[in-house]
């Protein structure tokens, strides 16, 4: 191998890994959501006259930073971890009428838009339920006081807000009322907390 070749095997490693190092800003990092400390919460009328709340543990995800800017999320939800509080209940929104959890057993949000809102983000992108996608916009609170655990983790909170209607994902079951209206309201009401660990 004559010199100059020799040069270029050498040299031509190094400057791939340039590129790649610009590729990436020098202030972004993903941060780990915590599921300890995360949970989706939703709410939707009973029978036309209350409100039924529930939750949802089992939230894991990444929300990105470029320095101190958030500039995407993407969240996961297991299915099965849904909790209202009535076992007969649950058994029955795991099941194929509501979210046919054994087929779907996640729920996920991918963001494709992050932007800054009066009271802190407005969040773009794609959610996912029982395989049908659509674009929803989160409004973002938070996520701008980082806090340092007695670990020596830096953490910071945030919660997404946002409502949808459950037809548009075929999570559609419902049952007429014989004074007229439904079993099961349409719209869903969700508040997503969120709590993330920066990596070291």
């Amino acid at each position: 191998m004559t010199q100059t070749r020799y040069l270029r095997a050498l040299l031509l490693p190094l400057i791939l890994l340039s590129v790649l190092a610009l590729a990436v800003p020098a202030g972004a990092q993903a941060w780990k959501v915590d599921p300890d400390h995360s949970a989706a919460h939703f709410s939707i009328r009973h029978m036309m006259i209350a409100q039924v709340r529930g939750m949802f543990p089992d939230v894991t995800g990444t929300i990105d930073f470029d320095h101190d800017k958030p500039t995407a999320l993407d969240i996961t939800v297991g299915v099965n971890s849904i909790d209202t509080g009535v076992e007969a209940r649950d058994a029955h929104l795991k099941s194929g009428d509501f979210f046919a959890a054994e087929i779907h057993p996640t729920m996920t949000f991918k963001s494709t838009r992050v932007f800054p809102a009066e009271n802190g983000f407005s969040v773009a992108g794609l959610l996912t339920i029982k395989g049908a996608s659509h674009e929803i916009q989160l409004t973002v609170t938070g996520l701008n006081d980082p806090r340092v655990d007695p670990w020596g983790n830096t953490r910071r909170g945030a919660t997404a807000l946002f409502t949808i209607d459950r037809r548009d994902y075929g999570v559609d079951w419902n049952a007429p009322l014989d004074g007229g209206g439904f079993m099961v309201g349409n719209t869903v009401h969700i508040a997503v907390d969120l709590e993330a660990i920066q990596p070291k």
